[in-house]
């Protein structure tokens, strides 16, 4: 009897598109007795799943700080680009086991505080960008300082999930190509709900192409992105909607990511990250245990970008007031 593993090779051979990912050609830099029961794409998923850098997610900024309940997290963040890229990925008999890996991953590396402590920590050390530091986290951490091992498809759909170089599977290029679409969408909606915008402020060029609901705006771009890429070797989307998707961002930039309100509190969380970096440089013995071995390996600056780079926002803050708020 064929494992489990085996047959689902076989059935994406005889079901994929030809210029699908498949399983079967997955590589790691360090090769592992094939499982039984799931394909490598399915143990990365598993993997990513499973981590320690995954789970902080669900404390992570995407926009908003201190949200509540009905905002999106980092966590919901990355299910929602999984959710769309999958259904994508199912219409174009595209890999949806390597595509959900990749969206899951994807942003692994963020900051607290979202952008913001990204701009802290870029400012910081001159260099630092999330989709580079994902990669990192899944090279360095989990699996008792193994890392993921996860396979060179994945990897390559994490790093280049944004940046100037696409990534080489469609796979990858479809979780791209979502994730600039869910977070339009749904930092809109939630800045509706904080009734910081309306859909009355939407750029006519938006309105009128895409729709002024997150779900229709959703709705037109993957019915389009399906329409044109369909038994194609490319992932396509009509220019009519491409020119809307950019004044969307830019308008999103304008009104939400660079807006007066939310920068207030983004530049209270850069001072709490830029802070946090400047203590545990000065002084490591503060840093948890484990990451001693981290700092012999990779250097103390590293070391302190991986610490405070991997914290949530609710633990950045808590290390902040223990160190330099007093008790009363």
């Amino acid at each position: 009897m064929l494992p489990v593993r085996a047959i689902s090779e076989n059935i994406e051979q005889q079901t994929l598109a030809a210029w699908a990912a498949k399983s079967a050609d997955a590589m790691r830099d360090k090769e592992e007795k094939a499982d039984d029961l799931r394909t490598s794409f399915q143990r990365d998923r598993d993997r990513i799943i499973h981590s320690t850098p995954f789970r902080k997610l669900k404390h992570k900024t995407q926009v908003y700080l201190s949200p509540g309940d009905h905002y999106r997290t980092r966590l919901t963040h990355s299910m929602e680009v999984s959710q769309i890229a999958r259904t994508i990925a199912h219409a174009l008999r595209l890999n949806e086991d390597l595509t959900e890996a990749a969206a899951l991953g994807h942003d692994l590396g963020h900051t607290p505080f979202g952008h913001a402590g990204e701009r802290a920590i870029n400012a910081y050390t001159g260099h630092f960008k999330h989709n580079e530091q994902s990669l990192r986290v899944v090279e360095v951490y989990g699996r008792k300082g193994k890392g993921l091992n996860l396979t060179r498809q994945v990897r390559d759909a994490i790093l280049n999930h944004t940046g100037t170089t696409l990534p080489q599977t469609l796979e990858g290029q479809v979780v791209r190509r979502c994730d600039r679409i869910a977070y339009l969408c749904h930092d809109f909606d939630d800045g509706c709900k904080v009734g910081i915008i309306g859909p009355e402020k939407l750029p006519g060029i938006v309105a009128m192409r895409l729709g002024t609901e997150p779900s229709q705006i959703l709705d037109v771009l993957v019915r389009n992105i399906v329409e044109l890429s369909l038994g194609k070797p490319q992932i396509l989307i009509d220019k009519y909607y491409d020119e809307a998707i950019e004044e969307f961002r830019n308008f999103m930039f304008d009104y939400i990511y660079c807006s007066p309100q939310l920068t207030v509190e983004h530049n209270k969380a850069e001072h709490v990250v830029m802070t946090l970096m400047d203590l545990y440089m000065a002084k490591p013995q503060l840093l948890p245990k484990e990451y001693s071995e981290i700092a012999e390996r990779f250097g103390l600056g590293q070391t302190v970008v991986d610490f405070v780079g991997g914290l949530t926002d609710a633990g950045a803050v808590q290390l902040f007031n223990k160190h330099y708020i007093p008790i009363i």
